[in-house]
């Protein structure tokens, strides 16, 4: 299902579409043809491919006489999903046979993890034909913390601040990121400043909150609404991921007195786990197992 974070970068990208040919440029350093426009054109494959093959969007940049010349299929994607695999193929041949011009697959895969599995070449059949898609991922996307950069491009701030949010220098970089929204409506700052937020693991939300704060005193600007209420959730989630993280030490440490072996699959099924009762569960069905399935049943 998708997400506010997917949903959100999707709709940055189709409010401002020339972010791609920017991007391109910029980021990939690569030469595009000259074009004269950018447009979104996803409605062009309704009938084109099935509803299951349906890319998040297709832009095209055409020429100052209105010729296409590149076709740009761009998706979010958040997590692993082998089932692209076989569909980023499906866009690219079917948006080629039907455009007859170049096309690209871009996949913005703000997770480092996630974006070098989307970024592996994609073997068509014994080797014989690969494809390969295009990533904006961590690697490629600037840790920006210069607050006029980020100004500049606020855009590119926010995606930093996912892709980097939760690294070295990620208290910078969200801080560059929210002051750069301050020269966007207070619909796109609410919905961006949630993107981030979310994404950041509890030392960054606390540090983040711990910063507002401060420059709330020192300003004696009032904090948003929305920035109020996500703290407040915050701190609610919090509490609860810390009860959830005891009782998953508490479960790794029984698997081990039980000599129980873990996957990467069982382990990462474990960690991300965030039912309360299930993990309860689990607890309980070590004693007598002998394997993982026993016991994440």
């Amino acid at each position: 299902m998708p997400t506010l974070e997917h949903n959100g970068l999707v709709e940055m990208f189709r409010e401002k579409p020339s972010l791609v040919p920017h991007f391109l440029t910029t980021l990939f350093h690569l030469d595009l043809p000259a074009h004269a426009s950018i447009a979104v054109v996803e409605s062009s494959l309704d009938q084109l491919i099935p509803v299951e093959f349906r890319a998040d969007l297709v832009l095209e940049l055409r020429d100052a006489g209105g010729a296409l010349v590149l076709a740009v299929v761009l998706e979010v994607q958040r997590d692993r999903d082998l089932d692209k695999k076989f569909s980023w193929p499906v866009y690219l041949a079917a948006v080629r046979a039907k455009k007859r011009c170049p096309v690209i697959v871009l996949v913005v895969a703000p997770d480092d993890a996630v974006a070098a599995w989307a970024a592996e070449p994609i073997d068509l059949g014994l080797g014989f034909s690969t494809i390969r898609a295009l990533v904006l991922g961590p690697t490629i996307v600037p840790v920006v913390t210069d607050k006029s950069a980020a100004e500049l491009e606020p855009e590119l701030a926010v995606i930093s601040a996912i892709a980097h949010g939760n690294g070295p220098q990620g208290l910078q970089v969200v801080d560059a990121a929210f002051r750069a929204l301050g020269s966007l409506d207070r619909e796109h700052v609410a919905v961006y400043f949630q993107i981030v937020y979310d994404v950041l693991r509890d030392p960054l939300r606390r540090a983040l909150e711990k910063l507002i704060m401060e420059r709330q005193k020192e300003t004696n600007e009032s904090i948003p609404e929305f920035a109020q209420m996500l703290m407040r959730i915050g701190e609610q989630a919090g509490k609860l991921e810390g009860k959830l993280e005891g009782k998953r030490e508490v479960l790794f440490r029984l698997l081990a007195r039980a000599g129980i072996p873990l996957s990467d699959d069982d382990r990462r099924r474990i960690e991300v786990c965030t039912d309360d009762s299930t993990l309860d569960r689990w607890v309980d069905n070590v004693s007598g197992a002998k394997a993982a399935a026993e016991v994440l049943s």
